[in-house]
């Protein structure tokens, strides 16, 4: 049986529009499932997690290139998805939050001055955007880390306080272990318990 030109091309393109299908139901199953702070302590009740937390304001540049670059990476996309509960806060963000029984509110001091107390007290006061936060399964604080961070340090950084990793190894070993002839650490200094 031959076809005709005209059901070639419209078999060429029912074929073209179930690839996009798929595709982008590829992409939106690799996306971050970002949360509330709330919502991660609501959800932790039931399923206690790490959660993990992006400080950024609408101002920086850097959170932005870190949205873009970063977070759209599958792997890292799924691994935030799959062992912390990954939360979105803004460092300026206008409403209190009730974290750990505490009132945390916006402190305005005029334009890209003000900030609110709950992420400058998880970023031990250093106003610095972004900065990654990582909160053990009682909320406490592991570890903040100021700067921008590509792919390759932040799989870094997400393996070694998602497995555990800064109970039992000092970041200094987990970054001698990993660094080879073309493999490079980010430098940064880790509180270790």
């Amino acid at each position: 049986m031959k076809l005709s030109k005209e059901m070639k091309k419209y078999i060429l393109l029912c074929c073209l529009f179930c690839l996009t299908l798929g595709v982008n139901k590829t992409l939106i199953a690799q996306q971050i499932e970002w949360m509330s702070l709330e919502e991660a302590v609501e959800k932790s009740k039931n399923e206690p997690r790490k959660i993990f937390i992006d400080i950024v304001t609408e101002f920086c540049h850097y959170c932005k290139k870190m949205d873009k670059e970063t977070f759209t990476n599958q792997y890292i996309a799924k691994y935030l998805n799959e062992n912390f509960y990954p939360v979105k806060l803004d460092g300026q963000h206008p409403n209190d939050i009730v974290f750990k029984n505490k009132n945390y509110s916006f402190v305005r001091r005029g334009g890209q001055n003000s900030y609110h107390e709950l992420p400058a007290k998880l970023m031990n006061g250093r106003l610095s955007y972004p900065t990654i936060v990582f909160l053990d399964e009682k909320q406490d604080v592991i570890q903040s880390i100021p700067g921008y961070r590509n792919a390759l340090e932040f799989e870094l950084f997400i393996n070694y306080f998602g497995e555990n990793l800064h109970k039992s190894m000092p970041w200094s070993s987990y970054k001698r272990k990993l660094q080879g002839p073309t493999k490079k650490a980010p430098q940064i200094d880790v509180k270790n318990k």
